[in-house]
């Protein structure tokens, strides 16, 4: 489903800006203070623009190491940024103190990657849902007990479960908790951070699907990361890449799958198994490169088969969004994007 739905009374989503991620950066010292060693600074997120509607769905991928856990754990108030601001609902949740933690939680909450991993195995499936609750101030058995039900309704489980452990679920059923989890609060965003590649294939639409319903159903907005660029295209309304701290590219979902316009884009998407696929895509070689000793110029440049002097040498330009909202951080996109076009239209030949 691409096409998002408010469900604010036939208001333009356009109008309704739910989150602002502004020139966000994390950095971390690392080493010194022995042998005279000289301290090092690595840079895991560095400058980086997001932005989130209401019932919208953004899809964040990009490699293992180039930063995308770290956006989402500053989202989460979890991790505090070297500088920039996040701005929620037109409240800069940013500056605020840290014990202002708790009405963040009611706001933003997380599907983790490994449901068993998540979930405590000594409470039952009742006490790991009541407690966020009562936390948040929520006090009166019965309402308690009917929040818990019907939101064991909505992941598609019985509320006579509720008393059973997570070892007496299937992986599936899990992760339909730790849905349950995150959703108990009635959060405005949640943050699937990888939510169905631990689960089995047979099992990974069923949850894809009931991530969707639940969207519409009760209106949330989706942050989406991703490995699987196959999840990623399938939920999201648009897309942002990041390679080594950075955002490379961004736009419409469909835009970013049919017209990549940056090489590293297009090697995530050359990885997607896709026998329909006319030509190939560009792919690329070697591993993300060190984030202590990135290398110069654009960050992208050793692994990249369109790389040229100024790629080496000079930072890629600023990530400016095209009219289209297509935005790329290239030297290339202009010769990438025409050999992309020349190569399909090849490949198309009989």
């Amino acid at each position: 489903m691409h096409e998002p739905q408010n469900g604010l009374g036939g208001a333009r989503l356009d109008d309704h800006l739910l989150l602002s991620v502004e020139d966000l950066a994390v950095h971390y010292p690392v080493g010194g203070g022995l042998l005279g060693r000289k301290r090092r600074l690595l840079r895991a997120v560095d400058g980086v623009d997001l932005t989130l509607k209401r019932g919208e769905c953004l899809g964040l991928v990009g490699e293992s190491g180039s930063g995308k856990s770290t956006v989402a754990l500053s989202i989460l108030g979890l991790l505090a940024p070297t500088r920039g601001r996040i701005v929620l609902d037109g409240q800069v949740v940013t500056s605020r103190p840290a014990g202002d933690r708790k009405s963040l939680a009611r706001a933003v909450q997380i599907v983790f990657q490994d449901p068993y991993a998540s979930l405590n195995p000594r409470q039952t499936v009742r006490r790991t849902l009541e407690d966020p609750l009562r936390v948040h101030g929520v006090t009166a058995r019965s309402e308690i007990e009917d929040r818990v039900a019907t939101m064991l309704k909505h992941v598609g489980l019985r509320p006579e479960q509720a008393d059973r452990y997570p070892h007496e679920f299937s992986g599936g059923q899990r992760q339909r908790i730790g849905i349950a989890r995150a959703l108990i609060l009635n959060p405005k965003i949640v943050i699937c951070d990888e939510p169905v590649s631990a689960l089995d294939v047979s099992i990974r639409a069923q949850i894809i699907n009931l991530l969707l319903e639940l969207k519409d159903t009760l209106g949330l907005s989706y942050i989406m990361i991703s490995h699987d660029l196959g999840v990623v295209e399938h939920m999201s309304d648009r897309v942002a890449v990041m390679y080594l701290g950075r955002i490379v590219e961004s736009g419409d979902w469909r835009e970013i799958f049919e017209r990549p316009a940056h090489p590293y884009t297009q090697a995530l998407i050359a990885a997607i198994p896709d026998p329909l696929r006319h030509a190939p895509l560009a792919t690329t070689g070697g591993d993300l490169p060190n984030p202590l000793n990135p290398p110069n110029g654009c960050a992208f440049s050793p692994r990249c088969r369109y790389a040229q002097d100024v790629c080496r040498h000079e930072p890629g330009p600023v990530l400016e969004t095209r009219p289209d909202g297509h935005a790329v951080r290239c030297w290339r996109s202009e010769e990438v994007t025409r050999q992309l076009a020349l190569t399909s239209i090849q490949g198309a030949r009989p």
